[in-house]
């Protein structure tokens, strides 16, 4: 307790220095999640998706990253142990910060998309063991977050094998494909306004207390979908395509009809990305915050002070302006070749994944989410159109993530322990 009122305002400094290197890394690795398919399709420049994902990842962090946010990422500790050694939630929390930011940013350095969330739980984990013990672990959610390394690629990859081959069978395979694209993705529109809009609502807007029932969220996302595939239908049943033009002219023009609706999916996932994994990096800083502000009491949630929240805006889009074309171009050009019917299969399945998988309450990484849908578009055109040896270094990423969080969080807890207790 001494140790906090001593040191409490540099504590916090350093805390809040962390909290923005790890929103950097957040930025870094996790803006491919949104814009990594537009850019491997070529529907967008890298300039244009990185300007494009500062808009809204900015605006989904700082409007509905949330007045309140839980001192403990997703609860996997049990914060009433350290209520005897207050000192050591800070120590840990800044430890952790600084521990995940550093492998976000080694990962991002290598083109590596892996988990930002899971990043942060496994530095988290790691100080927790040392600090107060296995105990105040919840171990049953770490098995649910690695069971989710399987469950939740192979139900994204599945989705968006489906969606493929549906506008494959319905479009692309067809005497006038053109004829065909306006006759049925005006219904990828409706599902499409349908998921993103639901995303958005669960994901986004709950955090500035607009948040609604589940089943009120539903209706209000099925009327902006009917009303986007309306528009859609009457702005593409205006494309006016020779019909004497080859059929890879009609392809081209399909194609550019799909490459729209991926970017308008793309800005609706920064959006919800922002506002909802700005919490990996200002959750622990929070909870250092309210530790030192409160004289050591350990509360379950807290309120954010007025500046944490644009920290960690502010550090995710300057993370994925400098660093962020490295994960892109693996997600979007190295796993598999995208045109843009593929890369809105894969954002599609990629929303409706997270949609699922929030509703049933179970872990969910973003980026393993679309690397899966990647990969089930990527299938559809058969194994060959596959890079193994990038898959391969991917799923490794994925299982080293959370000891190598844990490994450096306990390095960082043990440095800042002999720092202000010596």
């Amino acid at each position: 307790m001494e140790i906090l009122q001593a040191y409490g305002l540099i504590l916090i400094i350093v805390a809040a220095v962390f909290g923005f290197f790890m929103a950097y890394g957040v930025g870094a690795n996790d803006v491919a999640n949104a814009m990594g398919t537009s850019v491997g399709s070529k529907a967008l420049t890298i300039k244009q998706a990185i300007l494009i994902a500062a808009i809204f990842e900015f605006a989904g962090a700082y409007l509905a990253g949330g007045s309140v946010t839980s001192t403990i990422r997703s609860g996997i500790i049990d914060a009433g142990y350290f209520i005897d050694v207050p000192e050591f939630m800070v120590f840990g929390m800044i430890g952790s910060l600084l521990a995940a930011g550093t492998w976000l940013l080694v990962a991002s350095y290598y083109g590596w998309p892996v988990s930002t969330t899971h990043s942060i739980i496994g530095a988290i984990i790691g100080f927790t063991l040392v600090a107060v013990g296995s105990e105040a672990v919840h171990w049953t959610k770490v098995t649910g977050i690695v069971g989710s390394w399987i469950v939740t690629p192979m139900l994204a990859g599945v989705l968006a094998y489906l969606i493929f081959m549906s506008a494959q069978k319905l479009i692309f395979d067809t005497d006038n494909p053109i004829a065909n694209a306006k006759k049925y993705v005006p219904f990828y529109m409706v599902f499409a306004g349908f998921i993103m809009s639901l995303v958005t609502i669960q994901k986004g807007l709950s955090h500035v207390g607009l948040g609604m029932s589940t089943a009120n969220g539903i209706y209000l996302a099925v009327a902006i979908g009917v009303i986007i595939g309306l528009i859609g239908k009457a702005a593409i049943s205006r494309l006016k395509i020779d019909p004497e033009a080859d059929k890879q002219m009609h392809f081209n023009n399909v194609e550019k009809i799909f490459g729209i609706l991926m970017i308008t999916t793309a800005c609706c996932m920064a959006f919800a990305h922002g506002s909802n994994d700005v919490a990996n990096a200002i959750g622990p800083l929070a909870a250092v915050v309210s530790v030192v502000t409160s004289g050591g009491e350990i509360a379950g949630r807290a309120t954010l002070a007025w500046w944490v929240l644009p920290l960690g805006a502010i550090g995710i889009v300057i993370g994925l302006a400098t660093l962020g074309a490295r994960v892109i171009k693996t997600v979007g050009t190295a796993i598999t070749h995208l045109t843009p019917s593929r890369g809105f299969a894969a954002e599609l399945s990629a929303a409706s994944t997270v949609v699922i998988a929030s509703g049933a309450g179970l872990p969910i990484s973003t980026t393993q989410t679309l690397v899966g849908a990647v990969l089930g578009v990527g299938f559809a055109r058969g194994i060959a159109a596959l890079n193994l040896g990038v898959v391969r270094n991917i799923f490794i990423s994925w299982v080293i993530t959370l000891p190598v969080g844990a490994g450096l969080s306990i390095i960082f807890f043990y440095i800042l322990q002999f720092l202000f207790t010596v």
